[in-house]
């Protein structure tokens, strides 16, 4: 492809919109340009990324037997309310009435409608195991999308649905698709993890997240450094420590008392306004699981994983209460809620009080007092509260003890969730009566997985994790060109020679070659070249060409070498070769 008969709108500044280096680079580069919040127009550069992403991830999908298929945007209703997410998905889910005034949903993923397909086609066991994937764009109404393609509304997603008749089969339909996507991320040229991660919406037993390491990244994960167990920290586990189960010893700690802490609303500042640690303070956060007030307790330098909590609970869902449920509960304005009394002002002990292991064994500690602009100091668990259960409910740290092994403890890493497999049982074959007959004539349903990759997610990640200063530095499998020929004096007829035979070769030889044949400056050049992130640039002009040569520039590692003109296609096809047979 040549440079003047390509569109390829390069900028010199970064739009104010850009947050992220991946958003900065794909609107400075020309891959792509905002419509609306979250929402991206591609340019021809940004879809041959996503072309070669897709190509890689349709190839290791099929090589796992898996088939592809093409469902529609736009769901019915009725669907999302035979597997009950109609009402629990939540505002994400962007619902449409129609002319006719019938309920539609955008579809953020597809296991309804995959679910009635294979309902409405699948019989007999001797139809399973099936996996069926799409690669189509999906929207999901986010509250605030940010960082470009890393949190937009609508995106591109490969997702895959697989049947079974029973979960030995569908561990097994897992294992492969686990297999698949690490086979994808590292033919995508990614540095990437296996996390443990929580089903969420979707649902499910069992769940892996893919996880890009990169310094932006959102998702924070700790990995032990003796057995390799991964997680993302919100479900991490914590081992629990010798002693950490002691119940509080009041021996010597005086009788809790009132002091007056005006407007000291955070742990910080209370415990510097007491003089205590800040980890000698004890916040009581008031959560609604599932319709009900619950009070949980957690150390002032610890804070609270929502899934963990809901996962202790066994709720379906958790949040925090707002200020009016609050108030109701304490009798106090929000900074300021503690367990001490806390059932008697709720009312005949409706408010339960659970707190985090790292609080069991503390005395001497503060509360909020319930009132406004107080807290409580001296107090002790058990002596002066009743705790309902201890729970693992706090974020792990890094250092904290790997539950894992006996003697490992977590580090921490920060990740860009790129896929996500789940294990997802009958839940939705269940609820949707996908059944099937098995060898004996029993009806029973199906045993399904569910598997996403974000392919515009791989094409932002991919930049966060391989750039520099000056743009992009691609992955060679996933590059939208793997070479440019730089022609730097393209009036030279020596020189425009040399490049059109150039270009004439590469293309021949199968490489994926950019022809640069544009009357600028080379400086121009260069910094275009850079700034899309062409993994190698072969200059060309008229000093080299006088003696035979051409530069051939690595941009991943900006080495540079001179070699024979004649060599060149030679070379570069070779190294072309080599960064995917690597990767």
């Amino acid at each position: 492809m040549r440079v003047s008969r390509y569109h390829m709108p390069t900028l010199k500044e970064a739009p104010k919109e850009a947050e992220l280096v991946s958003h900065t680079f794909l609107l400075r580069g020309g891959y792509i340009r905002q419509l609306a919040a979250g929402i991206y127009d591609f340019l021809p550069l940004g879809v041959k990324v996503l072309h070669k992403v897709s190509n890689i991830v349709r190839d290791e999908m099929n090589r796992k037997g898996a088939l592809e298929v093409l469902m529609p945007a736009v769901q019915p209703a009725e669907l999302w309310q035979e597997s009950g997410r109609w009402q629990h998905y939540g505002p994400e889910l962007l619902r449409v009435i129609d002319r006719h005034k019938r309920e539609f949903c955008i579809g953020p993923t597809h296991e309804e409608v995959i679910t009635d397909l294979a309902r409405r086609d699948l019989r007999s066991y001797r139809e399973l195991p099936v996996n069926m994937y799409q690669i189509q764009a999906k929207f999901r109404d986010e509250i605030k999308p940010r960082g470009g393609l890393l949190r937009g509304r609508e995106f591109i997603m490969k997702d895959a649905y697989s049947f079974d008749a029973d979960s030995d089969g569908a561990k097994k339909s897992y294992q492969a698709m686990y297999e698949a996507y690490c086979a994808i991320f590292r033919r995508c040229g990614l540095d990437f993890r296996v996390v443990e991660a929580d089903t969420g919406n979707i649902g499910g037993s069992m769940s892996h997240e893919f996880q890009v390491v990169a310094e932006t990244g959102e998702d924070y994960v700790l990995r032990c450094g003796k057995c390799d167990h991964t997680v993302n920290q919100e479900l991490a586990a914590i081992r629990a420590t010798v002693g950490a189960q002691a119940p509080a010893d009041a021996t010597g700690v005086s009788p809790f008392e009132p002091v007056h802490t005006p407007d000291q609303k955070s742990v910080e500042d209370v415990a510097a306004f007491l003089g205590v640690k800040t980890c000698q303070v004890v916040k009581t956060l008031i959560c609604v699981a599932d319709g009900e007030p619950t009070a949980v307790l957690l150390r002032g330098d610890h804070d609270l994983s929502d899934v963990k909590l809901r996962r202790a609970l066994g709720a379906t869902s958790v949040e925090l209460a707002d200020d009016a449920t609050v108030e109701k509960v304490t009798g106090a304005i929000v900074g300021f809620a503690g367990p001490v009394g806390l059932k008697e002002k709720a009312g005949g002990g409706k408010t339960r009080i659970v707190a985090d292991l790292a609080v069991q064994g503390l005395a001497d500690i503060v509360v909020g007092a319930n009132r406004d602009y107080y807290h409580f100091r001296h107090v002790v668990p058990g002596r002066d509260f009743q705790v309902e259960k201890y729970l693992d409910v706090r974020n792990a740290l890094e250092g904290d003890p790997c539950p894992n092994c006996a003697v490992g403890t977590y580090s921490l890493f920060r990740g860009i969730e790129v896929g996500h497999i789940f294990y997802l049982g009958t839940k939705y074959s269940q609820a949707m009566q996908c059944i099937f007959q098995d060898e004996q004539g029993v009806v029973k349903p199906m045993v399904m997985g569910c598997y996403g990759i974000g392919v515009t997610r791989i094409m932002a990640a991919a930049i966060e994790q391989n750039h520099d200063d000056r743009g992009i530095r691609w992955p060679v499998p996933i590059a939208p060109f793997e070479a440019a020929v730089l022609a730097l004096q393209v009036t030279d007829p020596n020189v425009s020679a040399a490049a059109e035979k150039l270009y004439a070769d590469l293309q021949a030889a199968g490489v994926d070659v950019l022809f640069d044949d544009r009357d600028q400056r080379p400086g121009v050049k260069f910094a275009d070249a850079d700034l899309v992130g062409i993994p190698f640039q072969i200059v060309l002009g008229a000093r080299d060409l006088a003696e035979g040569l051409a530069e051939i520039k690595d941009r991943r590692t900006g080495a540079r070498e001179k070699v024979k003109v004649a060599e060149v296609a030679a070379i570069v096809t070779q190294r072309v070769r080599d960064a995917k047979a690597g990767s």
